[in-house]
């Protein structure tokens, strides 16, 4: 089979790795990938935005299946274009996308279908947000309604950060047309979760859950990043509560875009905030999370391929999911300076075992050496039978690796194992 996946960091390169491990699989084609990425498939550089290419590459290269795995793509109808081409997708078409791409959208369905989640106001005009603020509780949470790169969500503890937050994104458009519209949120405080769920509209087998470690710093100090490391299960995820949010929180989404006409089929991302009133949803997103499919992935003992193609044929309720009982754990190595100003460029030293368990996202191929090209820069990984020796042999294969102002944090993990030695 000739494979295609849209897309080019890290969580695509653990998707690819996983995909390769099927004997069937005879080629895995990359758009555009990255540096790193090109060690395990063939990448070309078409934009993963760039659907009509997309489309005219699958069809000449005579593509079997393709997995979209960015938002941006699946919220512009990627797999849409490539089913209509005669291309099977892994993916939510267009209309099923927006519980991402429209925080908007994604609230109010919640509350038409008495999902949990916090209590909210939506605004399209800047006084009436404004004049909101004046009088709603605070820390307050400010959202902007579209598609952000994952930034577009802002914590503000006084109210001046709060009105600071919805000038930005109404009137001084930092996140374009995304913020035309904004959500402005009840603030949670409780343990966070990640969860993904492979669904075909009809039936939701979860993937084990995870913790994201978003800040910057150790002991979660500094500014918001696109994740710097995580691990798998997450220990504050008891079987209890995911029984409690399979009953109130996955069906009844699944049933609810059943309900307005939107199918989801794919990977649906449940971010969770388990607060002592129950487990509420934080977010919804229409795809495999990054950095968190980093540890869900090599958990995985089923082929990912067999049951993307059983989520596309609507048949996963008859296709085994099965992950380890184990641990896993990645810890991100990012330019120093992110996510602030950074330089890239640098060259990329790995041991081999290292780079047998590294998933790159930011990196680029020179002359046949690899050099530094983004912020997050890999993601390394490592299993076992325990969160604790997951995470020390993490950390060593970390030690393998050099680059010029390389840097990670030391605690990921830490909060994970301090809750695991009080069970």
């Amino acid at each position: 089979m000739k494979l295609l996946v849209i897309g080019g960091g890290g969580r695509e390169h653990a998707i690819v790795k996983a995909l390769k491990k099927n004997p069937a699989v005879e080629e895995i084609y990359c758009l555009p990938g990255n540096g790193g990425i090109a060690a395990d498939a063939v990448c070309v550089p078409i934009g993963a935005k760039d659907i009509a290419a997309q489309v005219k590459f699958a069809v000449e290269h005579g593509i079997d299946y393709a997995v979209v795995a960015p938002d941006d793509p699946l919220a512009l109808g990627a797999v849409d274009a490539l089913t209509e081409a005669g291309i099977p997708c892994f993916g939510p078409d267009k209309k099923a996308a927006i519980i991402e791409a429209s925080k908007a959208f994604s609230k109010n369905l919640m509350k038409k279908y008495g999902i949990p989640t916090a209590e909210y106001e939506l605004f399209s005009n800047l006084e009436d947000a404004l004049s909101y603020i004046d009088t709603c509780s605070i820390p307050v949470v400010v959202k902007a309604d579209g598609l952000a790169l994952g930034k577009g969500v802002i914590i503000a503890q006084t109210r001046e950060e709060a009105k600071d937050a919805v000038k930005s994104m109404m009137e001084d458009k930092i996140f374009g047309e995304s913020g035309s519209t904004v959500v402005v949120e009840e603030f949670l405080t409780g343990p966070e979760v990640s969860v993904l769920a492979f669904t075909d509209s009809h039936c939701v087998k979860p993937m084990v859950s995870s913790m994201d470690h978003k800040r910057i710093g150790d002991g979660d100090t500094g500014l918001n990043t696109g994740g710097m490391g995580t691990i798998a299960p997450n220990p504050f995820y008891t079987e209890e509560i995911a029984e409690e949010c399979m009953e109130k929180i996955f069906l009844p989404t699944m049933h609810a875009m059943n309900a307005e006409g939107r199918p989801f089929k794919g990977c649906l991302y449940f971010g969770l905030m388990l607060t002592e009133k129950g487990p509420k949803v934080i977010e919804y997103n229409c795809r495999f999370g990054d950095p968190e499919t980093q540890v869900v992935l090599p958990l995985l003992e089923s082929d990912l391929l067999s049951v993307m193609q059983a989520v596309t044929e609507e048949r996963l309720e008859k296709e085994e999911v099965i992950f380890s009982r184990g641990a896993a754990a990645c810890v991100v190595v990012a330019s120093g300076g992110y996510p602030g100003k950074y330089a890239s460029g640098y060259e990329i030293t790995m041991t081999e075992d290292a780079k047998d368990h590294t998933y790159v996202a930011g990196a680029k191929v020179e002359a046949g050496k690899l050099y530094t090209a983004g912020g997050r820069v890999l993601g390394v990984t490592a299993t076992a039978d325990n969160l604790k020796d997951a995470l020390a042999k993490a950390y060593e294969r970390v030690d393998g690796i050099r680059f010029e102002g390389a840097y990670c944090r030391k605690d990921i993990g830490k909060k994970a194992l301090s809750v695991l030695e009080d069970k």
